[in-house]
């Protein structure tokens, strides 16, 4: 096996990159990076500034406080200034947010640098919307995911909707929708897939199933 390589797994929201990447860093050994995560946690800063509302969005003041933001994984839990956030970053608030903080270039240069610096000098199994083109384009593998979005509604509404009632279908939907549009069509890094990166449409597979089919690939290819 190499010393050290790196996967990249993209894809838009919910299509399940989050827990293909954590079951095959589990079963490789390897750290597994959720770089939507790490955009979650400057969104949730933001929000707890109160420099994001709902009805302004003060980037100036988010950008010149970046270096005020510590982000850090302890197993997959996300840290932010020291404090597990890795519920909070879930809400739909934040969801309805962080496709903004992610357009926003000096955000994305701050992440990539630190995702870059996660994998200098160990093995990682990274999952995120450009992970292949643009963090690690000389990435060992690439996998990108695609899915029906009302599949993908579904499943993040079977998520969300025991910690809150009020949430429907609908609302998870819209902002799927939402999300998929801004992600595909921002200037700065868009979500789109890395040419030589192997597509694979998530809903065709059980969990188990996809781990095993991709695993595989992993397998064949770093030995």
């Amino acid at each position: 096996m190499k010393n050290s390589f790196v996967i990249a797994i993209d894809g838009a929201s919910s299509t399940g990159k989050s827990t293909l990447a954590k079951g095959l860093a589990n079963a490789l050994s390897i750290a597994h990076v959720d770089s939507g995560a790490m955009y979650r946690g400057v969104t949730l800063y933001a929000q707890q500034q109160h420099w994001i509302t709902e009805t302004s969005f003060d980037t100036q003041a988010l950008v010149a406080n970046l270096d005020d933001i510590q982000l850090m994984f302890k197993g997959d839990r996300l840290l932010l200034n020291g404090k597990d956030v890795s519920d909070p970053i879930r809400s739909m608030s934040v969801s309805e947010a962080v496709s903004r903080v992610a357009a926003i270039s000096e955000v994305r240069v701050f992440l990539v640098a630190q995702q870059r610096t996660i994998a200098a000098h160990q093995s990682v199994v990274m999952d995120g919307r450009d992970i292949g083109t643009v963090v690690f384009p000389n990435a060992d593998l690439k996998i990108f995911l695609t899915a029906d979005p009302k599949i993908r509604a579904q499943r993040r509404y079977e998520e969300l909707a025991p910690l809150d009632a009020t949430l429907t279908f609908e609302q998870i939907l819209d902002n799927i929708t939402q999300r998929d549009h801004l992600d595909s069509t921002r200037a700065d890094s868009p979500l789109m897939q890395a040419t030589d990166a192997i597509a694979i449409v998530a809903s065709d597979y059980t969990i188990e199933e996809l781990h095993a089919h991709v695993l595989a690939l992993v397998k064949k290819l770093i030995h």
